[in-house]
């Protein structure tokens, strides 16, 4: 099993004549006719004025339509997979929202805190589930990859993992892989001060899915997400969790990579934050390089 995407997924990409999404879409479907067997596809692409363009590549029989209700409609998409550019990215994602698409991935850096504001607002309440913005994207192995990540690193397995750090999703699915651990689903949350789903929307899926056996949660400074999903996992979560938070030398009031990484007031440090998990019974690793050499071990095979 999965949590979010697999081979059902049905891949509308907005912006998808601009050079990104182009090219990650490209990337998207060739995973989809190499590692999933045609599962977990992009059936269609949304540029507004672009309507019926065509498309080069792996993308040459993919349609593309000037809206998303247009392509929801004709190809049945079920997932949005938004590379528009910032200043538009919020429309962007409202689009599909209204459109009725149940997933949408944002993979747009940049996006104003403002915008989010009122994208955060609109979607309260709602079925609809927004990964992202400023994020890697999602991807369950053998099934689907909708985001930049490179997919040849992922392998089917039972570790599911969510992380605010695009380069450290890579860096311990790689990891996990050479220690000869699959994972289930990768889910990317993005750094942005606003984004759409949180670690605790994430652990309530994996808790849920019979093929999850574990599960990593990478964070970094800023906010209190880490320690609030910690708490809730002492409660809620019967699986081994790992947990990692990079930023352990940041200075305070200095923002480090992500616009959410910022240590304020004392608060959000990497120290506290690793305090709490380890207080709430979660398998924590100083250093990213035993990110998955942890998590083996968390599971009695190291």
């Amino acid at each position: 099993m999965s949590i979010l995407v697999g081979k059902s997924t049905r891949v509308l990409v907005q912006g998808i004549t601009g050079k990104e999404g182009s090219y990650h879409a490209q990337q998207c479907m060739r995973y989809s006719q190499e590692f999933a067997e045609g599962g977990g596809a992009v059936v269609a692409g949304v540029t507004p004025g672009k309507g019926g363009a065509k498309l080069d590549g792996a993308l040459e029989k993919v349609p593309v339509f000037d809206t998303v209700a247009q392509a929801a409609a004709a190809t049945g998409a079920n997932a949005s997979l938004v590379f528009v550019p910032p200043a538009f990215a919020a429309d962007a994602i409202l689009e599909s929202a209204d459109a009725g698409v149940p997933i949408i991935v944002c993979i747009t850096e940049g996006i104003p805190v403002r915008d989010m504001v009122c994208v955060k607002r609109h979607l309260e309440g709602a079925s609809t589930v927004l990964i992202g913005p400023n994020c890697p994207g999602v991807i369950t192995p053998g099934g689907c990859k909708m985001g930049i990540m490179p997919g040849h690193i992922h392998k089917e397995g039972s570790i599911g993992v969510i992380s605010k750090s695009g380069t450290l999703t890579y860096e311990v699915v790689a990891q996990l892989t050479a220690q000869g651990l699959g994972q289930t689903t990768c889910v990317g949350i993005g750094g942005d001060p606003i984004i759409g789903t949180m670690y605790i929307d994430l652990l309530k899926r994996f808790q849920a899915d019979p093929a999850t056996e574990a599960i990593i949660m990478i964070g970094e400074i800023g906010g209190a997400a880490e320690q609030d999903a910690a708490r809730w996992a002492r409660k809620n979560v019967t699986k081994p969790m790992v947990g990692f938070i990079a930023g352990q030398t940041a200075p305070k009031g200095r923002r480090m990579g992500h616009a959410g990484a910022i240590i304020s007031g004392g608060e959000g440090t990497a120290a506290e934050k690793m305090r709490v998990m380890a207080e709430c019974g979660i398998h924590v690793t100083q250093s990213p390089a035993e990110m998955g050499l942890t998590v083996a071990r968390a599971l009695g095979r190291a």
